[in-house]
């Protein structure tokens, strides 16, 4: 049986190129239509057909999303989308409703089908009857735990695949079936169009009082009713193989590059630190750190050791320790040619997150603009500068610094 996947995350081309520098052996994203994030920049023909094959080039596999539930003004406009998959080599897609997997299994039969998280699955039953439809693959409701998923995976057909979602924010809605946001916005939800009202602040109006609201919370700052905390198994890698997942999935289709950069190579550390020693694997504390510093809400193991994940009610913000100023784009002759991203000065001291390879940190001594003449900070975003450094800093690298 083949090591088990890393499946990450892409929003845009960018965050495409983060999860193949990083080490994603696959990446899940969407066209224009029928994803569900319709947030996110996501791909145009082109350039999908692009990131297919610079995926393929890398051995990576890409997964397309295709897990809205359309409605009938939209469902024509599926058939010519699923073949065009088919055509440039799409290995997946990712599918919610079992109109779109006939449709699939129709005009692009030669791509696999994986059943999304959108589709609730919690029992065996229901992966073998979509077996027999033509999944490989599911993505396991949220709601389950680790004990749930292995009496699934050992009922199911062995050729079926679990996946499972390892990192990110979870929804408080069963399996992300959501209604608060369309109810309350316009915006669906299951259409890929959520506006996030379960991270919003609510006070309690009284009836008969216009413009009077009392706040129904111990704290000064509001009420957030909705509000989860953000999965994180990194320190689980063990116990998810051990359950019989084949693919674990980060979430964040809307996140950053960085985020996706930060996420994919931690986990990939992770993965391959297990299966160097997997009989006494203990997960080094540099790779958990490095979670730390993308920005997120309380961490938590989610559903997976059978309780509720639990709620963040005294804020709806992120925690945020770090911030990305620059990436590395050449470094040759003790020099480092950095594109600035956010302002950073003379004497801070980095950290540095090379794609391959521990985190570790510099001081920048002296910096120059694209004229060579001397600076002593980079305060324009996107400015080209150069940072003279016996520090080897790869191609590719993030430079990012504490906050205070």
């Amino acid at each position: 049986m083949r090591k088990t996947e890393l499946l990450s995350p892409a929003g845009d081309v960018e965050c495409f190129n983060s999860a193949l520098t990083f080490g994603a052996d696959a990446v899940y994203l969407a066209g224009k239509e029928f994803g569900m994030r319709t947030a996110s920049a996501n791909f145009d023909k082109e350039n999908l057909s692009e990131c297919v094959k610079k995926a393929h080039e890398k051995g990576v596999r890409v997964y397309v999303t295709c897990n809205t539930l359309p409605r009938d003004n939209e469902i024509d406009r599926l058939p010519p989308f699923l073949s065009y998959c088919e055509e440039i080599g799409v290995d997946a897609l990712i599918i919610a409703d079992l109109g779109v997997m006939s449709l699939a299994a129709k005009y692009a039969p030669g791509v696999e089908r994986h059943v999304s998280t959108q589709a609730g699955i919690v029992n065996y039953q229901t992966a073998n009857t979509l077996y027999d439809m033509g999944a490989t693959r599911i993505v396991l409701a949220r709601e389950l735990s680790l004990d749930d998923i292995a009496s699934i995976r050992a009922k199911i057909n062995p050729s079926l695949e679990i996946e499972a979602f390892v990192h990110g924010s979870m929804c408080v809605s069963f399996s992300g079936r959501c209604l608060i946001s369309s109810y309350l916005t316009g915006r669906d939800a299951n259409r890929g169009d959520c506006a996030q009202p379960c991270r919003w602040k609510y006070h309690l109006f009284e009836e008969h009082r216009d413009g009077h609201y009392y706040p129904v919370n111990e704290e000064e700052d509001g009420t957030y009713l909705y509000n989860s905390r953000d999965l994180c198994m990194i320190e689980h890698i063990d116990d998810l193989i051990k359950a019989g997942v084949n693919s674990l999935k980060i979430e964040g289709r809307a996140k950053s590059s960085y985020y996706v950069a930060v996420t994919t190579n931690a986990y990939r550390h992770a993965l391959d630190e297990y299966y160097a020693a997997p009989l006494n694997w203990k997960l080094s504390p540099w790779i958990k750190e490095e979670l730390e510093k993308v920005s997120h809400r309380e961490y938590n193991t989610g559903f997976f050791y059978g309780k509720e994940p639990g709620q963040v009610t005294d804020n709806g913000g992120y925690i945020r320790k770090y911030d990305v100023v620059g990436v590395c784009d050449d470094y040759r002759d003790n020099v480092a040619f950095i594109t600035q991203r956010n302002k950073f000065s003379v004497g801070e001291e980095l950290d540095v997150l090379p794609p391959n390879g521990k985190p570790f940190c510099f001081t920048v001594d002296a910096m120059y603009d694209d004229k060579g003449i001397s600076i002593e900070s980079a305060p324009h975003a996107m400015q080209k500068v150069t940072i003279r450094t016996d520090t080897v800093i790869p191609p590719k690298s993030l430079l990012r610094r504490k906050r205070a």
